[in-house]
């Protein structure tokens, strides 16, 4: 069997020095190099003088995000092909990611053995979906909305009037204040908070705001309530 050459990119030291033992114990896999983050697992391929044929890239990391990567490196290296490695295990990360060129998405707990046979099974056929992901797939054909799912890692998933309404909410103005603040109507403002309840799946506002800070959507610091 000729080795597998992979590149592998997680900001968790931890979990990328695991995976390093774990991939380099196999004969037929061979890690060309490994990255922290984003940026630095595309300065890495830019420069590189033999390119892999698949990365597993983590999704949730600083700077340029695995959405982002994906993007870029579909793009920049056509014949790479991206496996999504993640936490966030819902359809909307999955849909997006196989939107923007990945070829298989792994759960982080996945079985060191799932994760051989995924690779083997990209490097074999070119993509690997298990049951549930080849389901959100099928579901995407039959439903127009989900050709158009995006998920929160995508630069576009949150249009730039969410974002304001979202750090306006965050700061506790009202509706009638952002409307003020925005120009638009209370009712344009409750609109746009809808869609962030939807997209975010927050249960109310105080999960809106949970959900922002957590995320580091907004900064509220230096605000006079």
């Amino acid at each position: 069997m000729n080795k597998i050459n992979i590149v592998l990119a997680d900001d968790e030291l931890l979990f990328l020095q695991g995976l390093k033992a774990i991939l380099g114990n196999e004969e037929h896999i061979n890690i060309l190099f490994d990255a922290k983050d984003g940026d630095h697992l595309i300065q890495q391929l830019r420069d590189a003088k033999t390119l892999p044929e698949i990365v597993v890239t983590d999704l949730k990391m600083p700077g340029l995000n695995g959405v982002e990567v994906t993007k870029i490196i579909h793009k920049e290296f056509p014949n790479i092909k991206v496996i999504a490695l993640t936490s966030y295990f819902s359809k909307p990360f999955i849909l997006n990611m196989i939107s923007i060129g990945a070829v298989a998405y792994l759960a982080k707990n996945s079985t060191p053995a799932l994760m051989i046979k995924t690779i083997e099974e990209v490097s074999k056929k070119g993509f690997h979906y298990d049951e549930q992901v080849m389901k959100y797939v099928h579901e995407s054909i039959t439903n127009p909305k989900d050709k158009k799912t995006k998920s929160t890692f995508d630069a576009n998933y949150f249009t730039k009037r969410e974002i304001e309404v979202l750090e306006l909410i965050c700061k506790q103005h009202t509706t009638a204040d952002i409307g003020e603040k925005l120009f638009i109507s209370p009712r344009t403002v409750e609109g746009h908070r809808n869609n962030l309840l939807l997209k975010t799946e927050a249960k109310n506002v105080a999960g809106l705001v949970i959900y922002a800070l957590k995320n580091k959507m907004v900064s509220i610091e230096n605000d006079s309530l």
